[in-house]
């Protein structure tokens, strides 16, 4: 089937995709109402307005409370300022800017091709995906997160000039806000990005202090107990819960799952990625060496909700760039499907086995065979033998081979 070749038929295909999107989020996929966002609100308002402590709010009627470190609730004090239905208005203002910026750092040079028609399509296509309506619809941080991260791949693959200097700055503030990005920072790591590494380190850190000092007895709960009590997160067996740690719980309900064995899939999983993302640095691919990190993040992450897996996007733009179309399509149909979701009572047997931990098997997959070696076309070098940009060929010597996915 072609697109439409005219600018009215274009518009036509949006407003009936936009019409179909609105009526299968309202009435197919469970809307969260804003759930997350109203533990933050209740939290930091407790903490400004009442003299309560962080962690010890709780949602009225749950036992969900604040789960972050202190300098995320310090991030969001602004909220204090003003109610609550103008602090989810900010939120979902900030969400569709996070979702503009990750659309053109991953795939804006293909949707500049197409002009607005490309954008329509692109963003309808998004909010059909259930880690990113999730988000959207919990009143999460994930796309924020998931945004300066890739602000810092984009400084770190093609070396914005003066700019350039601030990279890792974004790593370091997301870290800050959730442990989970501090993944990223072993990938500095494994690049040889000795400044940015030092960059996101040493803003991780500064927040962290700087929170302390806002609010010490908090700081010294969460670093002493809250951070290590998973418990106060959500079950682990739960199905939402799509990390390798979710997979073993569920096999071992009503169970403990044995922390041996997760930390031996874990050290594994971590090997793979470390072979893999080294292929990819050696081969000049950022945008490759940025998607792995992010699979391996939300498996090794004890607790992965499925709106964590926003971190899969990088992924999909690797496989569009390298015309692995086919299996983005599947992916992506699998990821808006809410499949897991029919295991919600019972996940036992193996097709619970299987069907429950869709999305960790579709992690899997990807970290295991995401295509890698083809440099973006505004990528320079990454990393030579000593850590510096690969030289230039000879004059004579052949080109490298460049990157294909056909025999």
């Amino acid at each position: 089937m072609r697109p439409p070749r005219t600018d009215r038929g274009r518009l036509v295909l949006v407003l009936c995709l936009a019409v179909a999107v609105t009526v299968f989020t309202a009435t197919v996929p469970l809307l969260r109402g804003w759930f997350d966002l109203r533990v933050y609100y209740g939290a930091v308002n407790d903490w400004v307005h009442h003299g309560g402590r962080i962690y010890d709010y709780r949602v009225p009627g749950t036992t969900y409370g604040f789960t972050y470190p202190p300098f995320a609730a310090l991030s969001m004090l602004p909220m204090a300022l003003v109610g609550l239905n103008t602090a989810i208005a900010a939120a979902l203002l900030l969400d569709l800017v996070a979702v503009a910026a990750v659309l053109w750092i991953l795939v804006g040079r293909e949707l500049r091709r197409h002009g607005w028609f490309g954008w329509a399509l692109a963003a309808c296509a998004l909010a059909l995906l259930e880690p990113v309506r999730d988000t959207i619809s919990f009143g999460q941080v994930n796309l924020l997160l998931l945004a300066l991260v890739l602000a810092d791949g984009r400084l770190l693959s093609g070396g914005r000039g003066r700019w350039g200097r601030w990279a890792g700055a974004g790593i370091g503030l997301a870290a800050a806000v959730k442990l989970t990005p501090a993944v990223f920072i072993g990938l500095l790591l494994l690049a040889r990005r000795w400044r940015a590494a030092a960059v996101a380190t040493a803003v991780t850190v500064v927040a962290t202090v700087l929170a302390a000092w806002a609010a010490p007895g908090a700081s010294r709960f969460y670093w002493t107990h809250a951070v290590w009590d998973t418990t106060r997160v959500g079950r682990l067996d739960y199905v939402s819960n799509q990390s390798l740690q979710g997979v073993l719980a569920r096999l071992a309900a009503p169970g403990e799952p044995s922390r041996a064995v997760w930390a031996l899939a874990v050290v594994l999983v971590l090997a793979v990625w470390v072979w893999r993302t080294h292929r990819a640095l050696r081969a000049g691919d950022w945008p490759a060496a940025l998607a792995l990190t992010g699979l391996v993040s939300c498996l090794i992450s004890p607790i992965t909700w499925v709106h964590h897996l926003v971190w899969l996007l990088p992924s999909f733009a690797v496989l569009v760039r390298a015309r692995r179309l086919r299996t983005a399509a599947v992916l992506y149909g699998l990821l808006c499907s809410s499949v897991v979701w029919l295991w919600f009572d019972d996940s036992s047997g193996l097709d619970g086995f299987l069907g429950s931990n869709t999305y960790v098997w579709i992690t899997l997959g990807l970290l295991l065979t995401l295509p890698t070696g083809r440099p973006h076309p505004t990528s320079r070098p990454l990393v030579g033998s000593t850590g510096e940009p690969a030289p230039a060929p000879a004059p004579g010597e052949p080109p490298a081979r460049p990157y294909t996915t056909r025999p």
